[in-house]
């Protein structure tokens, strides 16, 4: 009973800090077009840009590919501006837009190396997906596209296997919590129709043998300047604040063939969670990885909860060495943790559980080692 009551604390301990939520957002935005008649498939991107900006992922967490050739195109009557609405209302390239793949560098390969990081040594951090186990990715994507083919640039293409297979290496290698995948393209939901690996959520703006449809030009500007779909997305999104309590699932029901002029599709069955549980946030906001607790560490309270529980099992126990043993083992934990000024981050929850349990069961041995 005695091995069994220490081994009660060192699970129960584990377990506690191992259910942690997601510990960050990352967003990776890809316009796959080129040249000036493709203006609005840059505007969709942008669009996305600063939406997510807005809710809060800091430019770090964001990667943007686009072929960068509008704003400053000789046929801009705008020059150094990309506008969505014929208003003119909001400039999207502004003075606060951190482009990490431009014109030629937006390939399929560097789309492919990015998901799986499979980098050289000396690609700088800042173009990289630094995600882990714990992250929530918003991959947007928007171009030409065809049943099961997205095209890059006008010069390659990647299928929606290359996709799939992708995002099964980054399951392989934890490098995702959750997935949520858009993209506005012509028969745009073909392109998540070979996904496989779990925890993925997907939507398109089209179906099979489907176009995708602009939804306004401008006069000024001479060509399209967004999508209807993504029109419609981010006129959803601006509703949004970083408290927002709507969900994904509000956001599909937004959407209606009177306004798309396509049939928008919504895949599901891969993602653990409903999407009526899951908030805007947990994909488009920032996530506090400190969390501030004057009187105490949020892991103070947790261990107290799991303290109760061993004083139980503990209760009829007289054994002096074993309650030194007991008595170290929380000792153990405590320091680790942070019982006292010690700030616990949400990030390294898991790791500290491993680690710690880890030592207790060696502390364990050792005390029973003792006690013979």
């Amino acid at each position: 009973m005695r091995f069994t009551a220490v081994l009660i604390t060192l699970l129960l301990q584990a377990v506690t800090f191992a259910n942690a939520e997601h510990t960050n957002n990352w967003a990776v935005l890809v316009s796959t077009s080129r040249f000036w008649f493709n203006y609005r498939h840059m505007a969709n991107v942008l669009s996305m840009y600063r939406t997510v900006k807005r809710l809060g992922i800091p430019d770090s967490q964001i990667i943007l590919m686009l072929s960068d050739d509008v704003a400053c195109n000789s046929r801009n009557l705008f020059p150094g501006s990309v506008f969505n609405n014929k208003d003119h209302a909001i400039d999207l390239y502004g003075e606060n837009v951190e482009v990490d793949y431009r014109g030629y560098e937006v390939t399929v390969e560097n789309f492919i190396r990015l998901l799986t990081d499979r980098w050289s040594e000396d690609q700088p951090k800042s173009k990289r997906l630094l995600t882990d186990e714990n992250s929530n990715i918003f991959v947007y994507m928007t171009g030409h596209g065809g049943d099961d083919f997205l095209k890059f640039q006008d010069a390659e293409e990647i299928a929606s296997e290359d996709i799939a297979d992708a995002f099964e290496q980054m399951y392989e290698k934890k490098r995702y919590n959750e997935i949520f995948f858009m993209i506005d393209t012509c028969q745009a939901n073909t392109m998540y129709s070979k996904f496989y690996s779990p925890n993925i959520l997907a939507v398109g703006s089209s179906r099979i043998e489907e176009s995708s449809y602009s939804h306004h030009s401008d006069v000024e500007i001479g060509v399209a300047v967004i999508d209807r779909f993504t029109y419609y997305t981010l006129e959803f999104m601006e509703t949004i604040q970083k408290d927002s309590t709507l969900t994904l699932q509000d956001l599909f029901d937004s959407y209606t063939f009177e306004k798309v002029h396509s049939h928008v599709g919504v895949r599901t069955d891969l993602m653990e969670r409903d999407p009526k549980d899951i908030l805007i946030t947990d994909f488009f906001g920032n996530v506090q990885d400190i969390v501030p607790d004057e009187s105490g560490s949020e892991a103070t309270g947790e261990m107290n909860s799991v303290q109760n529980i061993v004083n139980l099992a503990i209760k009829n126990v007289d054994n002096e060495k074993f309650e030194q043993a007991h008595a170290d083992v929380n000792s153990t934990f405590t320091n680790r943790l942070g019982n006292n000024d010690v700030v616990q981050t949400k990030s390294n929850k898991s790791q500290t559980a491993l680690l710690v349990g880890v030592g207790a069961l060696g502390l364990i041995i050792l005390q029973f080692m003792g006690a013979k």
